[in-house]
């Protein structure tokens, strides 16, 4: 038989990549390029739509060729993206009408205050799981209708197209034919209803978006067209698409409620499978789609942190401390565990359990003989500390973790993971495979094309390269987290 190859898309915050695998789920190519970060104002970041889609058909190209094969050899491709990035575009010219405006961006703080101090925020988490942020794509969406001179009458008369990052690619890719997106990024809109598996009227009309602006919505592994074959070689199906943490959730194959993935890549997203039931969380973490397919939802709750990696990248390239993120394990392997110094991320507002977009980041601790193996060590920490506020949410949502499936640029970083181990006081297991989130999109189109007979297929391939057991004692673990939660007090409503 055949070796079946497939196409893992991942266009990140940073990079855009591709990831040709094979059946079994080995990476045989890859092709990553980084593009540029736009950041216009305090609290604003935008990308320029154009460079993400030629970054992307770039890759594409170079991991087909690193593969030693031709696109007429894929038996499909899928498309994971970064989520709530907010693409809006001329349906007849292609042109986006603005930049992408980025999910990290808190542009719209103000209007959410507003809509929250109106009392509108039940409404939208009784629909969506969603709380009122400038995370999500709504008040993007109605930011650049608003600033843009004659959107809103073009998109209004359908002129105008919106889209996250894999509704931009797709139609990128089939010519302008497919304007879709699936379950997992229509969810992360707030403008879609989770329980009804639509678009919310009531949503749209609270947020003045126009319907006429929205993609279809599919099932995570479906038939969203064909990629035009003056592009790769070949006409080569796009078969599965899915958020990027959603992704990884299937890559880790987390198809049992219970099981949690957490990714740590340029942010970090902690997700729990919850079956057929979106749980309603009391502690401020989102309900989510996990996945959809052959129209059956299955949900998740997810905890959202705004800045894991890239803590690390502000501290090689805005501060110089390092020059490669890889020298980060030595300065903490000088300081050990007992630091003293915490770094708070907040540069862009924090994330779960917190929601508070005017907070802004800060390193507490600081003593005379403070160096930079100190502040890097607590960039490194600050990503554990902030996993355990997440843990901690869950827990006090009544669900139990047993164990952590970890995947993501970051946890090839050993002392990291026995740290993340040791503070959350539970086993972090990493797999063999850690481009989870690319492996879990291909898994995805390869379901839909028969490449795969069920989920008990996927089950099977993974497997654990390194578990990671917790042997901290439990006063230390207790004192360096409550000295994390006085950082964070410090930091927040300011």
């Amino acid at each position: 038989m055949p070796t079946t190859y497939l196409l893992a898309i991942d266009q990140g915050t940073t990079s855009s990549r591709a990831i040709v695998f094979d059946r079994q789920g080995v990476i045989r190519a890859v092709a990553q390029q980084e593009f540029h970060q736009y950041f216009p104002q305090d609290g604003w970041v935008e990308h320029d739509a154009i460079e993400i889609w030629q970054s992307t058909l770039a890759v594409c190209r170079d991991a087909i060729a690193k593969a030693g094969i031709d696109a007429g050899q894929l038996a499909a491709a899928g498309i994971t993206n970064q989520r709530e990035t907010t693409v809006v575009w001329d349906r007849m010219t292609g042109e986006p009408v603005h930049h992408a405006i980025v999910w990290q961006d808190r542009r719209t703080a103000q209007v959410c205050s507003q809509l929250k101090a109106a009392g509108h925020e039940n409404t939208v988490v009784e629909a969506t799981g969603l709380l009122i942020d400038p995370y999500f794509s709504a008040t993007k969406i109605a930011w650049i209708l608003d600033h843009v001179e004659g959107a809103r009458r073009r998109a209004e008369a359908g002129e105008l197209a919106f889209g996250t990052v894999d509704s931009w690619l797709l139609w990128n890719l089939t010519g302008g034919r497919s304007h879709l997106t699936d379950a997992t990024n229509a969810s992360r809109t707030a403008l879609f209803n989770i329980h009804r598996q639509c678009w919310d009227d009531q949503l749209l009309e609270l947020f003045d978006v126009p319907r006429a602006l929205l993609p279809d919505v599919r099932d995570s592994a479906a038939d969203f067209g064909e990629v035009i074959p003056e592009l790769l070689g070949a006409a080569v199906r796009v078969a599965g698409i899915a958020g990027d943490q959603h992704a990884a959730l299937v890559g880790q194959a987390c198809f049992t409620p219970g099981m949690a993935k957490s990714t740590y890549g340029t942010g970090c997203f902690m997700m729990l499978n919850t079956g057929d039931r979106a749980v309603r969380s009391e502690n401020r973490l989102l309900t989510t789609m996990a996945y959809r397919l052959e129209g059956k939802p299955c949900y998740a709750m997810e905890g959202s942190i705004f800045v894991a990696g890239a803590a690390m990248q502000w501290l090689r390239d805005g501060l110089r401390l390092i020059t490669h993120a890889s020298e980060s394990s030595a300065h903490a392997e000088a300081v050990g565990v007992d630091n003293a110094v915490y770094l708070v991320p907040a540069f862009t507002g924090l994330g779960a359990p917190h929601w508070d977009p005017h907070a802004r980041g800060a390193i507490m601790g600081l003593t005379r003989d403070t160096g930079i193996a100190e502040i890097v060590t607590a960039g490194l920490q600050s990503v554990c500390y902030q996993t355990k506020d997440l843990v901690r949410a869950i827990q006090n949502d009544g669900a139990r973790l047993e164990s952590l499936r970890v995947d993501g640029g970051m946890v090839v970083n050993d002392w990291l993971m026995q740290f993340l181990a040791d503070i959350l006081n539970v086993p972090v297991d990493r797999p063999q495979v850690t481009e989870t989130t690319a492996l879990g999109v291909a898994y995805l189109a390869g379901l839909q094309v028969g490449v795969y007979g069920g989920l008990d297929d996927i089950t099977a391939l993974w497997a654990r390269e390194r578990r990671f057991t917790p042997a901290m004692k439990p006063a230390l673990r207790e004192s360096l987290y409550a000295g994390w939660l006085d950082a964070v007090e410090r930091v927040c409503n300011h």
